[in-house]
């Protein structure tokens, strides 16, 4: 088993990759000019209630105003969420705690909750609720009692406070589950305070960085290292690790090669694979992915892949290749909302039932709600990927002026940090004097603006020159690094 973890970090942004039997399986990627939202806790003020969708417009103090539905106003208990009408409760002007629960997407602002909670590692704390709840993916019922009795017993009686266990927890000991009670009693305590004290809109909360929520949320047994190229980044994943999971600290390793992280692991041609409409499978069938704002697509095809049997079992076995395929896909690239699969049409009633089962098997190492819904009429599999943050093609790439938004092009933001990695490289392989970056208007202005103290610290980093020019003729993505 190569189960591993590789953390890329620079002063721009850090890219985390999963990598599970050998193989990418999940992509991560913050910017610190684009921190995700999720999980941030933020004194809001009411600006519009709407009777009609049982909504309200909440001001976070970001640019677009954030969504509360009147759900959203209840925990677990929902029981009163349809009889309630929501103007009952809310009022314009109204200062109000609340937390992002779902990132903005597309057109849409961030969907928020009243009902607080704060991830731990083995808890997530639920202060405004008395309702202790298990992971799904812990074991059988008595398992699940026995955690729920002992969670009963460690946040003692009479306290109105829920828990909900992690799927990490299902071997943790009472002392590790005290630690964390304890931990997060204590943000949950500091945050009132700072929410007391603080105007509205503002921020009272923030999640943790993407590399420190990373050991939280992945570090167990199943990983065998965490690999993270930046020193600085390693020594304060090394000081959380040891004060809440000492127990797999030493897995927690810096990467000091020459090569790039990701380029040795093939994670960069990875990335780039997900970027494409089209996945090649061994056998010679592909997949055509279309991903809309509404619902994405999956065309199935046996391309080159003829079979050695009768035509029933050729297409039998391309579309088995391809449901595991398309599990691996949707969470590489971080797929969400309404999926439709277009598999070869097939005659065999167990053959459609197999394909099922296979594909409810792929998708067990998805951490993100999925659900299934068999054959339509029509033949297409149905089904639905939560929706939490935007997919890596809406991260990485914007819609491309020069087609009216018919495809897709690398940002000129990714253009430049890609062209910062690769002067690095050339520079340790070659050792130049001076190295010169031919690009389009765009990413130059780009480097003399935003990033002109990035090129700042490349030039210090590698002991080199570096010198900006303009050719016109090259789009947003072309670029050349001349080495002087």
């Amino acid at each position: 088993m190569n189960n591993e973890i590789l953390i890329n970090v620079t002063p721009q942004e850090t890219r985390v990759a999963i990598i599970q039997r050998g193989i990418v399986q999940e992509l991560h990627i913050e910017r610190e000019t684009q921190r995700g939202l999720v999980g941030n806790i933020y004194n809001g003020v009411v600006k519009r209630i709407l009777p009609g969708m049982q909504s309200a417009f909440i001001d976070i103090g970001i640019e677009k105003a954030a969504f509360l539905h009147v759900t959203d106003l209840f925990g677990h208990d929902q029981t009163n969420a349809n009889e309630t009408s929501i103007e009952k409760i809310l009022h314009e002007g109204q200062k109000l705690l609340v937390q992002v629960a779902k990132e903005p997407i597309g057109t849409k602002g961030a969907r928020l909750s009243t009902q607080i909670s704060i991830a731990g590692r083995l808890l997530v704390y639920l202060p405004l609720e008395n309702h202790i709840g298990i992971s799904q993916k812990i074991g059988n019922e008595g398992e699940r009692e026995s955690l729920k009795e002992r969670l009963t017993h460690l946040k003692g009686e009479g306290c109105q406070e829920g828990f909900i266990v992690r799927t990490l927890a299902e071997t943790a000991s009472d002392d590790e589950f005290q630690a964390d009670i304890d931990y997060l009693r204590l943000v949950w305590e500091n945050l009132k305070v700072r929410s007391k004290a603080s105007s509205a809109p503002s921020s009272v909360y923030q999640e943790l960085d993407l590399s420190v929520r990373i050991l939280r949320d992945f570090l167990s047994e199943e990983f065998e290292r965490i690999l993270v190229d930046s020193r600085e980044t390693f020594q304060k994943m090394e000081t959380f690790a040891k004060t809440f999971i000492p127990k797999y600290a030493n897995r927690v390793q810096v990467y000091a090669s020459d090569r790039p992280l990701f380029e040795r692991y093939g994670v960069e041609d990875e990335i780039e694979k997900a970027l494409s409409k089209r996945v090649n499978l061994k056998s010679g069938g592909y997949l055509i992915i279309d991903q809309t704002e509404a619902l994405t697509t999956v065309d199935v095809n046996t391309g080159s892949f003829v079979g050695d049997r009768n035509f029933e079992e050729t297409i039998f076995k391309n579309n088995l290749e391809a449901s595991q395929a398309i599990a691996r896909q949707l969470r590489l690239r971080n797929l969400g909302g309404i999926i439709l699969i277009d598999f070869i049409d097939m005659e065999n009633e167990t053959h459609k039932q197999s394909i099922l089962d296979e594909l409810e098997k792929s998708i067990a190492l998805d951490r993100t709600r999925i659900t299934i819904n068999g054959f339509t009429q029509l033949g297409l599999v149905e089904m639905t990927r939560k929706r939490t943050r935007e997919s890596l093609a809406h991260v990485l790439c914007e819609t491309c002026s020069a087609c009216l938004g018919q495809g897709e092009i690398k940002t000129v933001a990714t253009v430049c940090y890609q062209i910062l990695r690769e002067i690095v490289r050339e520079s340790r392989q070659y050792n130049p004097e001076s190295l010169r970056i031919i690009a389009s208007q765009k990413v130059i202005d780009f480097f003399h603006d935003e990033e002109s103290q990035s090129i700042a610290m490349a030039e210090q980093f590698i002991s080199k020159t570096i010198l900006l020019q303009t050719e016109p003729m090259y789009g947003q993505k072309e670029y050349d690094i001349v080495l002087g």
